[in-house]
């Protein structure tokens, strides 16, 4: 059961509405926005530009705009007329994001006092006593006339809401106004708790050669308040920022909506890309929201197994280099043609195949960078069940100085019934002469040879090679 005491003071929690009565400003809400943009960047931090209508007598004011995030960066904070910059001069600006609540209102009235008020039952009558809040830590201390008590069992009633305490987030600034009466006003500012992200789900064919790509934005709103009717954009690019990252708070509620014929729009901004959502939305507090980028179908895609190795061991003795290595799998497209073509946000692609029953399964997922139009996407999508590897070094020389000679064998095993092809990738270090070699290679850099061996099914093939290398 709440206490009294809490209970009253929740309802003073209506106060805050009508808190600037006594200091003399001008409180501009929600309803007087005309106009709110967004451009959320991908780092937790987004350029909110939120218009409003108000009516300022000419001369020095006092403005509290309410409702603007709780996470704003107040430094990046500019206020300005519309159309006429030069009307309003700021002299002062304050962010009051010390909220209004019981314990908070206690807090600003130590060593102040409060009417304790007591209602009768047996009489009806309510009756009030004067007391000094003398702390707040752990409950509450009062001091009365003749006494000091630890707990209170009635209403406590304050004289006035200390004009820094308030019920929303709220700017305050200090101003010259040029010219009284009604004009549009424009904030601009940085605030954290607003993020985006990319997110894409494939469904792979039965042939592994083509792939169906859905693309989701996925809005995340923290910031503690509200944007109605906003007007969105997003930039995908890695864009500096001085302060460092801000943590998101809050849990988060999904909305999602899509239309091929309302997907983002994307163009070139600087050195990033800005996607503007193709019609106004809401993005609530503490709110997830998902807006479709792309959909395309039948995107060819390449499949491949390898195995890779590593350079540690060619300067070294290592006879036993591990049995049944994992040989990882891979699935590469290209991002150009049909629906595809525009640059792809970083974000993580999740893949799914369906089985002998039509049921889609989840095969693997994988994270890809911010991709420009025309270039590759390689997902590394786990690692394959039935083709397994044994390497070995077979022979290992010290030649004298920095050079080396070395000897090894891989055996592919492939317990399928159909046959596969395997990319075995071998990064050799320093400068190196290929000796022998069983099966044909690629250099496929200064320090990487590369072998495609086809593996009979249900069988094995074996590949050995040596090398000479001098670091």
């Amino acid at each position: 059961m709440r206490h009294p005491t809490t209970f009253a003071l929740a309802l003073l929690l209506a106060l805050g509405a009508t808190a600037s009565a006594d200091s003399g400003e001008h409180v501009s809400t929600l309803a007087d926005q005309n106009g709110v943009g967004i451009t959320i960047y991908n780092a937790d931090l987004a350029l909110v530009r939120d218009r409003r209508k108000v009516d300022l007598p000419q001369g020095e004011s006092r403005l509290a705009l309410r409702d603007v995030s709780a996470r704003i960066q107040p430094e990046t904070a500019l206020l300005q007329s519309v159309g006429a910059p030069q009307r309003l001069t700021v002299l002062e600006q304050n962010f009051d994001y010390d909220l209004l609540s019981p314990q908070k209102l206690l807090e600003k009235y130590v060593g102040r006092d409060v009417d304790v008020i007591r209602y009768d039952p047996r009489t009806g009558e309510r009756h009030a006593e004067r007391a000094r809040v003398l702390s707040t830590n752990d409950g509450i201390v009062l001091r009365y006339a003749d006494r000091i008590e630890t707990s209170v069992n009635g209403t406590l009633s304050f004289p006035s809401l200390p004009p820094n305490l308030r019920d929303r987030p709220t700017l305050v600034s200090d101003l010259t106004n040029a010219s009284g009466g009604p004009q549009e006003i424009e904030l601009t500012y940085l605030s954290g708790g607003l993020s985006w992200k990319a997110d894409y789900t494939a469904l792979l064919a039965s042939s592994d050669d083509r792939l169906d790509l859905r693309g989701l934005i996925t809005l995340q709103n923290t910031s503690g308040t509200t944007f109605r009717d906003a007007n969105v954009q997003l930039v995908a690019g890695d864009v500096n920022i001085v302060q460092p990252q801000m943590a998101a708070m809050g849990r988060a509620t999904a909305d999602v909506y899509s239309n091929s014929a309302q997907r983002p729009t994307e163009q070139a901004l600087f050195e990033y890309h800005l996607y503007t959502l193709p019609r106004r939305t809401t993005v609530a507090d503490n709110q997830t929201k998902q807006v479709e980028l792309l959909s395309a179908a039948g995107v060819p895609v390449t499949k491949t197994l390898e195995l890779r190795g590593q350079p540690y061991y060619y300067r070294q003795q290592s006879p036993d280099l591990g049995a049944r290595l994992k040989v990882g799998t891979y699935v590469t497209f290209r991002n150009q043609g049909g629906d595809l073509g525009i640059p792809l946000p970083r974000g993580t692609i999740r893949v799914y195949k369906r089985d002998t029953s039509g049921t889609s399964q989840f095969i693997g997922a994988d994270q890809i960078d911010h991709t420009p139009k025309g270039e590759f996407v390689r997902l590394h999508l786990g690692d394959s069940f039935d083709v397994t590897a044994n390497k070995k070094q077979t022979d290992f020389r010290v030649l004298g100085g920095n050079a080396y000679e070395s000897a090894y064998q891989i055996v592919l095993r492939n317990a399928k019934k159909t046959p596969e092809t395997v990319l075995v990738v071998e990064p050799i270090p320093g400068d190196w002469t290929m000796l022998e070699n069983s099966a044909p290679f690629t250099k496929s850099s200064s320090s990487t040879a590369s072998w495609s061996l086809r593996v009979p099914p249900e069988g094995s093939t074996t590949l050995t090679y040596r090398v000479r290398i001098t670091f």
